[in-house]
C-alpha cells in the first residue's frame, strides 16, 4: 500500500464517519461507566452508612444491591457497544473496505 492510498482512505468520508462513531461511541460508553464506577466509589468514601442499611430488615443491605446494578450496568453497556457495532460501525467498515479495494 503507498502513501498515496492511506492518503486517500484518510480522507474517505467513510472513514472519517467511520473513525467519528467509534470514537464517539468508546468514549460515551467509558465515560458513563467511569461515573458510575467512580460514583459508587465516593459513596463508600463519604456516605457508607448509606449503603450498610438492610434493604427489608435481613442480610441483603442497600451496598449489596448498588453492586449487583453496576455489574448488570456493565454488561448492558457491552451489550450495547456489540449491537452498535454489528449494526452501525460493521457496515461501514465493510462498505469502506470495499470501496478502496478497488
Amino acid at each position: 500500500m503507498t502513501p498515496q492510498d492511506i492518503e486517500f482512505i484518510r480522507q474517505h468520508p467513510d472513514f472519517v464517519q467511520l473513525v467519528r462513531r467509534k470514537k464517539n461511541l468508546y468514549w460515551s460508553l467509558s465515560l458513563v461507566m467511569l461515573v458510575v464506577y467512580y460514583g459508587f466509589v465516593l459513596l463508600v468514601a463519604f456516605s457508607p452508612s448509606s449503603l450498610g442499611r438492610s434493604l427489608s430488615g435481613g442480610v441483603t443491605t442497600v451496598g449489596m444491591l448498588v453492586g449487583v446494578a453496576i455489574v448488570m450496568l456493565a454488561f448492558a453497556l457491552t451489550g450495547f457497544y456489540v449491537y452498535r457495532a454489528n449494526n452501525v460501525i460493521d457496515p461501514l467498515n465493510e462498505k469502506l473496505k470495499q470501496e478502496c479495494a478497488r
